[in-house]
C-alpha cells in the first residue's frame, strides 16, 4: 500500500509538473522541420503560432533521405514541444516501402492533422475517356499501352496510380520522374496520358482545359472544386487516398503541451480566415475528429493501408 501510495504521489507530481509547464510554454522560438513536400502548411501554422504566442517559429527544411533527416533531427530533439515535425503521406509510405530506425508511431506524439487535399486523377484531352469508369474500360482494351507519371517511385502520385491499377484491374505503364513538375509538363504536351498529381498544380491545368480531370482520390468531393466527382463515385468503388499534413513532436512530449499545441491548431481551424487561407494552396482543412490520440490512430491506418497496397501491387522504390 504504501509503495502505490509513493507511486501515486509520484504520478500526481508529474501531472502537475506538466500542467505548468504547458501553461508557461513557449517561451523561446518553436521550430518546424519540413522533409520532403511543400512547407506552406509549417509556414501557414507557425505564423499563427507566432501570432498567439509572441515568439518567432522558424520553419525548416531537410528535404534529404526522402525524410530521414528530417525525422532522425526530430526524433532526438528533446521532447518539449519546441522541435516539431510536418508529417505527411510520404512518411506512412516510407514506413513501408523503405523502414527507418525511427516509427512514425512509436517514436513521435502526435499533435495534429492540419489540413488535406485530393489527388486528381488527370488525362491529355486527347484520351478518349470522359470518366473513371471509361478510362478503366479504354485501359483494359489497351493493356500495357496507356501510362501515367509520378514524381518518383515511392512518391504518393505513384502510390495511387498502383491503388488505380490495382482496385480496377488495368495494366498502364508507369513512368516516374524526379520532380512533379517535369511529369505534369509531359502530361500536358500529350508525351504521357495520366497523371495522379496533387490539386496544387494539377487544377490549374484542369480549369484552363489543359487536362482533363476525371476525379478526385479523397472519399467526399472536395470543396476547391466540387464539380469534380470522386474517383469511387466515377467508376471504382472505394478508391481513396489522400494527401495529408500533421504535425508531430518527439516522443515523451508531455500531454499538456501536446494538447495546448492541438488547441491552438483547432482553434485557427474554425476560423474564416485560415480555411481561405487554406484554400488558396489548394487545401481543405482538417475535420472536427482531430484530437492527438485520433490522428495516431489516422496514421495507423495510413501505414496499414499501404503496406496493403505495397502487398497486392508490388510496388517497389526501386
Amino acid at each position: 500500500m504504501r509503495k502505490a501510495g509513493i507511486a501515486l504521489c509520484l504520478w500526481g507530481g508529474q501531472l502537475l509538473a506538466g500542467a505548468a509547464y504547458a501553461q508557461e510554454f513557449p517561451v523561446k522560438p518553436i521550430r518546424i522541420v519540413v522533409g520532403p513536400g511543400p512547407d506552406i502548411i509549417a509556414r501557414v501554422f507557425g505564423q499563427k503560432f507566432s501570432e498567439a504566442w509572441g515568439h518567432q517559429t522558424i520553419v525548416e527544411q531537410r528535404p534529404g533521405g526522402g525524410g530521414t533527416i528530417a525525422t532522425e533531427m526530430v526524433a532526438k530533439a528533446p521532447p518539449d514541444g519546441y522541435t516539431l515535425l510536418l508529417s505527411s503521406a510520404a512518411y506512412t509510405i516510407n514506413a513501408v516501402l523503405q523502414p527507418g530506425p525511427y516509427d512514425l508511431v512509436r517514436d513521435f506524439a502526435s499533435i495534429a492533422l492540419c489540413a488535406t487535399s485530393p489527388f486528381i486523377l488527370s488525362v491529355h484531352p486527347s484520351v478518349p475517356a470522359k470518366s473513371v469508369k471509361e478510362l478503366i474500360t479504354l485501359a483494359k482494351s489497351k493493356p500495357g499501352q496507356l501510362v501515367y507519371s509520378s514524381s518518383g517511385n515511392g512518391t504518393p502520385p505513384h502510390l495511387a496510380g498502383e491503388m488505380f491499377k490495382t482496385m480496377a484491374k488495368v495494366d498502364i505503364l508507369h513512368v516516374p520522374y524526379k520532380y512533379a513538375t517535369p511529369a505534369l509538363i509531359d502530361v500536358v504536351s500529350g508525351q504521357v496520358q495520366i497523371m495522379f498529381p496533387i490539386m496544387s498544380i494539377s487544377l490549374p491545368q484542369v480549369q484552363s482545359g489543359k487536362l482533363r480531370g476525371l476525379g478526385v482520390s479523397t472519399r467526399e468531393r472536395t470543396r476547391l472544386a466540387p464539380q469534380i466527382p470522386t474517383i469511387a463515385e466515377s467508376g471504382l468503388p472505394g478508391y481513396e487516398i489522400i494527401g495529408w499534413n500533421g504535425l508531430i513532436a518527439p516522443a515523451k512530449t508531455p500531454g499538456a503541451v501536446v494538447n495546448k499545441l492541438n488547441a491552438e491548431i483547432q482553434r485557427h481551424l474554425k476560423t474564416s480566415e485560415l480555411v481561405q487561407r487554406l484554400a488558396q494552396s489548394s487545401y481543405d482543412p482538417a475535420g472536427d475528429r482531430n484530437s492527438p490520440e485520433q490522428f495516431t490512430e489516422f496514421v495507423r491506418a495510413e501505414i496499414v493501408k499501404f503496406a496493403r497496397l505495397v502487398k497486392e501491387s508490388g510496388a517497389k522504390i526501386d
